[in-house]
């Protein structure tokens, strides 16, 4: 993590070597987190992890908005975020009747399979983060860090330079907070 951070320093310094010598450090660490993170899936997940990293990736550096990262908790957070978007961008893709959101699968044996809700989960979070983002921004930080990044509870609370017990803490806030509010939304659209 220091050498990231050490990078990041020299990135912003103009230094045009560096930026080529951050892509496969933090690439292995995305690919690892991405694996893991989809690895949580459902079956039948379509998107893989290098597929994850790369469109993350290409958000990052997209050449059309030159971006500075001040901090490694800079870089991360704008890593788990972009992560973040994609998924939420997939969910909701597949959750639209043009794209089968309505449709019910059978087996070859013709019963019925009920349809998973892990899609219309994972919109209900993203509202909910938006919503919890106003309410305690470094809180909803950490959140996106933990579940979207895969970062540990130590090493998020480390890239948002928090004390332990004040990550502790936040975590188990955050966690009640969105869970609260996901409940709230999923009673709501009942």
């Amino acid at each position: 993590m220091n050498e990231i951070t050490q990078i990041l320093e020299q990135i912003d310094e103009g230094n045009p070597s560096a930026a080529e010598a951050l892509l496969p450090l933090v690439y292995d660490e995305l690919r690892r987190v991405a694996s893991e993170k989809l690895a949580q899936e459902r079956p039948g997940q379509t998107l893989q992890a290098t597929a994850l990293v790369h469109e993350a990736w290409l958000r990052l550096v997209d050449v059309d908005y030159v971006q500075r990262w001040s901090s490694r908790r800079h870089f991360f957070g704008a890593a788990a975020e972009a992560m973040r978007r994609i998924l939420v961008d997939k969910a909701r893709r597949k959750n639209r009747n043009k794209h089968g959101a309505g449709f019910q699968r059978i087996t070859i044996q013709l019963e019925e399979v009920p349809v998973a809700a892990g899609d219309s989960l994972l919109e209900a979070l993203d509202e909910a983060l938006h919503r919890f983002e106003q309410e305690d921004a470094t809180a909803c930080e950490l959140v996106k860090l933990r579940y979207f990044a895969g970062l540990s509870l130590r090493d998020a609370g480390g890239a948002l330079e928090l004390a332990p017990r004040t990550a502790d803490r936040l975590w188990a806030y955050a966690r009640a907070w969105l869970l609260r509010e996901v409940r709230r939304d999923a009673t709501d659209s009942s």
